[in-house]
């Protein structure tokens, strides 16, 4: 039902079940209130059939974007449109201060606009680190004290009284940018965020590489920028030392003697300061050998850059003056499309698969149900 109104025929025969357990499981769906008849077929040769639709509001999920300045919570319906957000400050106190603060915002995007948390079947939340399958925790997260000693989905599903999934916010924001964003349609494809941190989110021939222990694309820990043998790399990895907000602020500190947060370096080198100059081309120059390591191993369709950082077209120029100096094939580099909102359509993605398989398929092969048209994809305005 992912694709339109659909027959029960046509159901019965994508899932090779038997018109007659379709038409009860059909009946079964509309007395839940999960389906409504929408219609009947038109432009067929015999008799017209009744078509279904999934309705929409049936059910929702929550999906959490969390970085480590500022957390996004957003719902989602059935259809994949987005019905609200909410944005805050990260709680910098980590830990299950953390995870009661993702919950809180969870329920408040719901309350705030009138949709009833009952409703929300699902949390998917993006984490800046590597998500632990067997523990639960998230390592390679120096931005988000805690969750490295921390059970997270299952506190976050004590909290919540959801099943929870939790990913890495930039393998969430591929997958977006993958499904109805810069990358579209592309089987090779690399998202690069460079913000708080630096990470990258690959998929190589339609899928995800997620690699052993789910640190694939953990740019930050490339050897270069800093000494990568100073015991501080081991916490935070020797690219983002020197690359992302942090070293940014440093490196400018250190040249100009005074402190400026990373928008008042960008400010500075509009102005012509020869040490916010000098630190934006710095910082092109790694954010563009990073784009040649992945573009070495993987041979991406596209490269997609995101993030504060990494979406600010003074640092997309230099990086694309630079790459045909450091690699010899051409890069495709662009802008991600969906914004601030490139996880949290990832985490939407994720969460309404798994979703619309436990609701509607059963686990009856076949009758998975995947992600609806990008055109449906909308959001609200409810942001606040």
């Amino acid at each position: 039902m992912h694709c339109g109104p659909i027959s029960r025929a046509s159901i019965a025969k994508q899932t090779g079940l038997s018109k007659q357990t379709i038409s009860e499981i059909a009946r079964q769906l509309e007395e839940g209130g999960w389906i409504r008849e929408i219609g009947r077929t038109s432009g067929h040769v015999g008799r017209t059939a009744v078509t279904y639709e999934i309705v929409p509001d049936a059910a929702c999920i929550a999906t959490v974007d969390l970085g480590g300045t500022k957390v996004r919570a957003a719902i989602a319906d059935l259809s994949c449109r987005v019905l609200a957000e909410l944005t805050e400050l990260t709680e910098p106190r980590g830990g299950m201060h953390l995870v009661r603060q993702i919950a809180r915002m969870c329920r408040q995007t719901a309350e705030h606009n009138d949709i009833v948390f009952d409703k929300v079947r699902m949390a998917v939340v993006g984490v800046p680190g590597v998500p632990d399958s067997k523990t639960g925790r998230v390592l390679m997260a120096p931005n988000v004290p805690g969750f490295d000693a921390l059970d997270v989905p299952a506190s976050l599903s004590e909290e919540l009284g959801l099943d929870v999934i939790v990913e890495n916010d930039v393998n969430l924001a591929v997958l977006g940018e993958h499904w109805i964003g810069s990358g579209a349609g592309l089987e090779d494809l690399a998202y690069v965020a460079l913000g708080t941190g630096i990470g990258s989110g690959i998929i190589v021939g339609g899928e995800l590489v997620r690699g052993n222990g789910n640190a694939a694309g953990e740019l930050g820990f490339l050897p270069f920028g800093a000494d990568p043998f100073e015991p501080e790399t081991l916490r935070v990895g020797a690219l983002e030392r020197v690359t992302a907000t942090a070293g940014m602020r440093a490196r400018y500190l250190e040249l100009s003697g005074t402190e400026v947060d990373v928008p008042g370096i960008f400010d500075a080198a509009a102005a012509g300061d020869a040490s916010a100059l000098t630190v934006l081309d710095e910082t092109a120059r790694n954010v563009a050998r990073a784009v040649t390591a992945i573009c070495a191993v993987t041979n991406p369709g596209k490269v997609v850059m995101g993030g504060s950082i990494g979406s600010r077209d003074e640092l997309i120029r230099r990086v694309r003056e630079l790459l045909p100096l450091c690699f010899p094939y051409p890069v495709e580099l662009s802008v991600s499309s969906l914004g601030p909102h490139a996880a949290i359509v990832g985490g939407a993605a994720i969460g309404l698969s798994h979703l619309h398989a436990a609701l509607f398929s059963g686990g009856v092969r076949g009758a998975e149900i995947a992600l609806p048209p990008a055109d449906v994809v909308k959001f609200s305005g409810a942001a606040r």
